[in-house]
């Protein structure tokens, strides 16, 4: 089996879904935004170049405690190009959407983009499945009661707790993220596993390189615990809102595509500030609706199949972005809640 880009929907003629793809086909929103992504391309790779620039310019000063901030910035707005690359939403062909997933992911912020690629594909097919979904998974957070109940030592004491430990927590995604990227690279389906693994390294030996070039041992080190720990934070504040807190799904929920996609997602509302700090994942219900409509086209998107979703009686969350990591935070705490009853 190989991976090569985010699996698209089978659609069924005449089905919900099937109409609502049609609305948007027509509408024009499936069409790729080439000259909107060579902007968005241009701008982002100029703003990660200027954080790096800004490294090698400032020297050995602890101002680089600020460089550390704009990187963790730039290397989550590469990272959603990434992600972009994987749908296919800047490219239709394949070979060049690999190519740029492999160089924003692998090269420029040490993420595997063949790991990502097989688990979001399980991801998208089967969103807050407890037996699909690898992002409600049990690993160091619980989602369901079942997965806390499994809880012993550490692990008991974490779930407890793990409302309050979420956003802490968070700074050792970016760790988590380059372990995982590594480990990968002899688990999962990829099909450049010699580039990805020459790419990985190649980032690790230059992100050292370059940092320990400029800096001193203790201050290179204090700015890769910032940089890396904010670009954690980053990343899964990017995430959390889309699902964290929808209805988890089971074997015995038997839902149609559209069903499964908008009931498991949440979008967050806001100003188009909101959608380039997100990138675009504030759309989630459309992005999961329709992977490859390229980011800019989600805006407009959102009215079409909101309307839809009410004509259909299908319930539509959609709130803001303080309240969805407020929900977020309140499903952990309920999970918890039987093992704090226990103590």
């Amino acid at each position: 089996m190989t991976v090569g880009a985010v699996a698209e929907p089978t659609l069924r003629r005449g089905s919900d879904y099937a109409q609502l793809s049609r609305k948007i086909s027509q509408a024009g929103l499936l069409n790729r935004r080439p000259g909107w992504y060579a902007a968005k391309i241009a701008l982002t790779v100029g703003l990660f170049a200027a954080g790096w620039g800004a490294l090698v310019l400032v020297g050995d000063s602890w101002w680089q405690l600020l460089v550390a901030v704009l990187l963790a910035i730039g290397s989550t707005q590469v990272a959603f190009l990434g992600h972009d690359a994987g749908h296919r939403q800047m490219f239709r062909n394949r070979r060049a959407s690999e190519v740029a997933g492999l160089l924003a992911a692998n090269l420029a912020v040490g993420l595997s983009y063949g790991w990502w690629i097989d688990k979001h594909n399980r991801h998208h097919a089967n969103p807050n499945h407890e037996d699909h979904d690898p992002d409600v998974g049990a690993g160091a957070l619980v989602w369901t009661d079942e997965q806390a109940r499994e809880r012993r030592g550490f692990g008991h004491w974490l779930a407890r707790h793990q409302a309050y430990l979420f956003f802490p927590m968070l700074t050792l995604e970016g760790l988590n993220l380059h372990y995982a990227s590594f480990q990968g690279l002899f688990r999962a389906p990829m099909r450049y596993r010699a580039v990805e693994a020459v790419l990985l390294v190649a980032h690790v030996a230059a992100y050292l390189g370059v940092v320990f070039a400029v800096l001193s041992p203790v201050k290179a080190l204090v700015f890769i615990a910032v940089h890396q720990g904010l670009w954690g934070v980053y990343m899964g504040c990017s995430f959390a809102p889309n699902h964290k807190g929808m209805p988890v799904l089971t074997a015995e929920d038997d839902l149609d595509f559209l069903r499964k996609q908008v009931l498991t997602s949440r979008n967050v509302r806001g100003s188009r500030v909101v959608d380039f700090a997100l990138g675009g994942l504030n759309y989630q219900i459309e992005h999961h609706l329709f992977p490859s409509m390229p980011r800019s086209n989600l805006r407009k998107a959102q009215p079409i199949v909101r309307q839809y979703c009410a004509e259909q009686g299908i319930p539509y969350e959609e709130t803001g972005l303080l309240d969805s990591y407020a929900q977020a935070l309140r499903h952990l705490h309920s999970v918890g809640a039987g093992l704090r009853a226990d103590r």
